[in-house]
């Protein structure tokens, strides 16, 4: 599913009947709810929590919170302080305060959909994605909305520390903030704002469309605090200073009261618009996080201008939601679903590119060095099928030494790498140092020995290996062996785009490459019984390469026990290793070539 980097589309479902639940729903243990999680274009994670009961004659509205950097939805979401229970699940308590609003406000469906990005910090999301993350912030937020009753929804963008940067990169996707938006709030996290990039222009154009619309900023004077004998903040950092730069954007527009509420400073422009707090910390502290849960801030902000602004407690503490906190932490079902099967990072095929049949003839009588340098040319143009770019997952669990379970669901692509359109491609062999480039390149890695099993085990169309003996080193060699695939998959009537496997060995990573680091490792080549023609060898130089090599990419980011991390995490890790690996931990930083 592509989504447009224009006005988002929103697919509404009439619900027909109250308390009907949402399509793609399922009930949650605790409370009256329901809930999805998804996983998004770029391994974005999304998880959407609705009231058990929807009424489809009243409003919706849809809270959006992007997490904070290092914390997971689960985290962000809250349950209560226990043993063995990471701290922190106890700090934000996201979803205990929107339940907390679902019972005081009775006019609205209340919805809360928290994103999390695949490594755990959205600026760093950001800044690996630059094109692309604009869409793929939009499309979490049209995902959010997506089977909710009703008419569109209101949007609340909501996020803490580094969420705040997806707020921006919502912001930055369009000439002017959709009208869907009608509150905007940074829980100290206005870190990335930017007069140069439009910021303050936008947030006061679409404050001036509509007068319901609210702009809040909770944060703190973070300019001396101190870790470890060392200021946290530098000379032009944090928010303090990040705030300062928007108020005095802002106070152009008009006049900005000022009232002392301690420990607060109260800012309030455009008849209560704009609502900006700040704590003044006179004891220096690190406050980042207890704005957000021990002063209920979230709960502040949610309400100001509202009819519920005094009903649900009070700013600064306690915490008013504590009979909403989840006794244990929300998971995810055991298989993820996917609304937006997520893609390689790859430029779109140029109009001008060749087909796979020319450019076998164009490399036929290259050197190998020069062959390989073509390859990777073909693949930085993005002259790659279409059908190879859309990844497809895959489904494991494993139980590590201490008798755990662990489960992960990671993406590969659908078949062997390869040049060319969807109506002309070749399957290319190439070295595995070609290999490894362009998995850096794509965000991808390489697969080990078990993930090639499991890609077996669990791919849509297996075919017979066609081993070839004469003139294997050949490019006419390797464009017959692709012709000889083509022909016994259009026999079998298999469409391209499924999971595809049997028809070539896998260049694979092994501990066995620390042994003899120059080879090339190669295992695989399944029969339809599923015993692999090639034992797991390296008995080759790294420079050989040979008609029946196919290389196939991994996602770098993998969810791991309903959390995404660095596949490089999760194979150097005693306890998780075994998901991916069946020779132990690996540890991709001990490969020659470009880290992975």
């Amino acid at each position: 599913m592509r989504h447009s980097c224009g006005v988002l589309l929103l697919a509404v479902l009439t619900v027909a009947a109250r308390g009907a639940g949402l399509s793609g729903f399922t009930p949650s243990p605790d409370f009256a709810e329901q809930v999805k999680w998804l996983t998004l274009d770029g391994g974005v994670r999304l998880h959407v929590n609705a009231p058990a009961t929807l009424d489809p004659n009243k409003p919706t509205l849809l809270i959006v919170y992007a997490t904070p950097n290092g914390n997971t939805i689960e985290q962000t979401l809250g349950c209560a302080k226990a043993d063995g229970v990471d701290w922190h699940f106890d700090i934000q308590h996201v979803a205990a305060q929107v339940r907390r609003l679902r019972e005081i406000d009775a006019r609205e469906n209340i919805v809360l959909a928290v994103t999390q990005a695949p490594k755990l910090s959205w600026p760093a999301f950001r800044q690996a994605n630059a094109e692309a993350a604009g869409k793929i912030i939009q499309s979490v937020v049209e995902a959010a909305t997506t089977d909710l009753p009703g008419s569109a929804p209101a949007v609340v963008l909501s996020g803490h520390s580094g969420g705040g940067s997806f707020i921006f990169g919502y912001i930055n996707a369009s000439e002017t903030i959709p009208d869907l938006v009608r509150r905007i709030i940074f829980l100290d996290a206005n870190y990335a704002y930017d007069d140069t990039a439009k910021h303050g222009e936008k947030l006061l154009a679409w404050l001036k469309t509509d007068a319901a619309r609210r702009l809040v900023v909770i944060a703190y004077d973070d300019r001396e605090i101190m870790l470890d004998g060392k200021k946290v903040v530098g000379p032009t950092g944090g928010t303090f200073r990040a705030t300062g730069r928007m108020m005095e954007f802002l106070k152009k527009d008009g006049d900005v009261g000022e009232t002392h509420e301690a420990p607060f400073t109260h800012y309030s422009a455009r008849e209560g618009q704009i609502q900006f707090f700040i704590h003044g910390n006179p004891e220096n502290k690190i406050l980042h996080t207890t704005l957000v849960g021990e002063m209920n801030g979230l709960l502040h902000a949610l309400t100001l201008g509202t009819a519920e602004e005094a009903k649900w407690g009070t700013f600064g503490g306690p915490r008013a939601y504590e009979k909403w906190v989840a006794a244990k932490p929300s998971a995810p079902p055991a298989t993820t679903p996917s609304a937006i099967a997520p893609r390689l990072k790859i430029p779109e095929r140029p109009k001008d590119a060749v087909g796979g049949a020319q450019f076998s003839r164009d490399i036929a009588t290259l050197l190998p060095a020069d062959r390989e340098e073509a390859i990777r040319k073909q693949f930085q143009r993005g002259n790659v099928p279409d059908f190879l770019r859309k990844f497809v997952p895959i489904e494991v669990d494993a139980t590590s030494k201490d008798g755990t379970r662990h489960t992960a669901r990671y993406l590969v692509t659908p078949d062997y790498l390869a040049i060319g359109s969807d109506e002309d491609f070749f399957r290319v062999p190439m070295t595995p140092m070609t290999a490894r480039a362009l998995a850096n390149a794509l965000d991808c890695s390489m697969i080990t020995r078990k993930i090639s099993d499991d890609v077996y085990r669990q791919a849509a169309i297996k075919l017979a290996p066609q081993p070839l003996t004469e003139d294997r080193e050949s490019v006419q060699t390797f464009y017959r062996h692709h012709q000889l695939i083509e022909a016994q998959r259009l026999e079998a009537h298999k469409s391209l785009g499924a999971l595809t496997a049997g028809i070539k060995k896998d260049v694979v990573v092994t501990n066995r490459l620390f042994e003899k680091p120059e080879r090339v490792a190669i295992y695989g080549w399944h029969k339809t019984d599923g015993i692999a023609i090639q034992p797991l060898t390296i008995v080759h130089r790294q420079t050989y390469v040979d008609y029946s090599h196919g290389v196939r990419l991994i996602s770098r980011d993998v969810i791991v026990d309903g959390v995404a991390m660095d596949i490089a995490v999760a194979l150097k890790s005693a306890d998780l290793c075994a998901l991916l690996s069946d020779e132990g931990p690996i540890d991709l930083s001990r490969f020659a070539g470009p880290a992975h």
